[in-house]
């Protein structure tokens, strides 16, 4: 075994922890091959090792945006036109572990601070679609490839969506009080180390308070499908055969609110019940993108054309990644 392979098994994996899991399932009389057993380990086993990365992800990626406050970032995109200003919007929302109702009050206030339509917008589909903690994440679960595929696609995405919805000139759509709102300017003194290191914290402290709930709830389902609902009805359903999964996903996933940390486990259990790539991904994608609560909120901000146009534009990508990926599975396998 490589030492690569070790790490990523150990440190991302954790298989040290599915075997303390085990031994401690089987401590308690349960049979891991039973159904309860069975769920038990994933319950338990899921919901420590997403905690323990999400934490340690979150205390080093707010480290990083310590030296990057609103501010700074906004004269650093304002610098920008173009595909590159759509770009830098895209990976900007790589770096910002938000939900998607978190990112509408970053995207006012770079929208009221002057910034390109099509900037803030490309920055609004990555922020919640994408992010750092994600990668890592996604890696632990199914593999590296799958991971940055899933980055890759999620930035096309955004720069995309950034792109149309520039072009279609719909800043007469953006309400008034968003336009014509003041960014005070605020010099940014320079922090120190135990200062950033308080901010971490307190990111790391707010972010598990707003997902906790989610990360339980996503692991519970997730059990419930890998160890109680048969396989053939999964696949009957949403098997990768089937030409209407990838749209049936989606649409099953809009009303839901959860981040990405949440939806994980869920496909984690459908991808071993037979579930397509692509599927899950599209699933995924529409429950962190295209939430319920996130598009009444977007609806204060913005008027009906360009909400309608930024939920077609990100339907659809959506759409087209889930089939994109389910042709190319095997790919990543």
């Amino acid at each position: 075994m490589s030492v690569f392979e070790w790490l990523n098994n150990q440190l991302l994996r954790m298989q040290w922890l599915s075997d303390l899991v085990r031994w401690g399932v089987e401590a308690l009389g349960l049979d891991m091959n039973s159904r309860l057993g069975g769920s038990v380990h994933f319950f338990v086993y899921d919901v420590v090792k997403i905690f323990i990365l999400l934490s340690v992800l979150i205390f080093g990626i707010s480290w990083v945006q310590s030296y990057f406050p609103p501010e700074r970032t906004r004269r650093i995109l304002g610098s920008m036109s173009g595909v590159s200003a759509r770009l830098a919007g895209a990976l900007l929302g790589t770096i910002t572990p938000f939900c998607s109702c978190s990112s509408i009050p970053l995207f006012i206030g770079f929208t009221s601070a002057g910034l390109p339509l099509g900037t803030t917008f490309s920055f609004l589909i990555s922020s919640p679609l994408v992010d750092l903690a994600s990668v890592i994440l996604l890696a632990s679960i199914f593999n590296w490839p799958i991971a940055i595929a899933y980055v890759v696609v999620g930035v096309v995405l955004a720069v995309i969506g950034g792109t149309v919805i520039d072009h279609a000139r719909m800043e007469r759509h953006v309400a008034d009080f968003v336009r014509q709102a003041q960014m005070a300017e605020v010099p940014q003194q320079a922090l120190a180390l135990p200062d950033r290191l308080r901010f971490a914290r307190e990111q790391v402290r707010d972010i598990v308070h707003r997902v906790w709930l989610y990360i339980l709830v996503g692991v519970g389902i997730g059990a419930a499908i890998h160890n109680w609902i048969p396989q053939p009805f999964i696949t009957a359903l949403l098997g990768k055969e089937h030409w209407w999964s990838v749209p049936l996903a989606t649409a099953v996933g809009v009303p839901m609110y959860a981040d990405i940390f949440g939806t994980l486990p869920i496909a984690e259990a459908l991808i071993g019940k037979g579930v397509g790539l692509g599927t899950v991904l599209a699933f995924m994608m529409a429950v962190t993108a295209l939430s319920l609560p996130s598009l009444i909120m977007l609806k204060q901000v913005v008027r009906t054309p360009l909400l309608v146009l930024f939920f077609v534009l990100v339907t659809s990508g959506i759409v087209v990644i889930g089939y994109l990926f389910n042709a190319l599975a095997h790919w990543f396998v």
